[in-house]
């Protein structure tokens, strides 16, 4: 009887470990789903935070590329206008210049009918009748053509 006894209570003893190991290894297989299943989370948020970056950074490779060409054009536009503004004083510079010619040429001629009025005048424009009178300024000859 004792001894029945106790390899009734070893037996049920044997079958509560069989139970307890069984549970254990569902248990453990459950923790290993649930880490599984949070990591898995956590890297889809981990690979899309890295996805995110990485088109952040071609982004910005983009945006630095178009401000450094948008500032090479700029500098072309600015060398542009300052050499049309350039061309537009040389433009002014020379329209001077010439009305600066043309009233000398004026001054000579008044100059040159006072001076000889009259019949010295007829005298010295007959001298030089039909022929033209160069002036040379700056490299650029003017001609008066003298007539009577």
């Amino acid at each position: 009887m004792l001894s029945s006894l106790v390899k009734e209570h070893q037996a049920k003893q044997a079958g509560r470990k069989e139970v307890q190991e069984q549970k254990r290894k569902e248990a453990m297989a459950a923790a290993n789903n649930l880490t599984q299943a949070l990591v898995d989370h956590l890297n889809v948020g981990v690979a899309q935070a890295y996805l995110n970056q990485k088109r952040l950074d071609a982004e910005a490779k983009q945006l630095h590329h178009n401000a450094t060409n948008f500032a090479k054009q700029t500098h072309q536009w600015a060398n542009l206008v300052e050499s049309f503004s350039s061309a537009l004083k040389e433009i002014g510079d020379a329209e001077n210049w010439a009305q600066s010619i043309e009233a000398d040429m004026r001054t000579i001629t008044s100059a040159l009918e006072y001076s000889y009025k009259g019949e010295d005048i007829y005298n010295l424009v007959g001298s030089f009748a039909g022929e033209e009178l160069a002036l040379e300024e700056f490299g650029v000859k003017f001609y008066l053509h003298l007539v009577v």
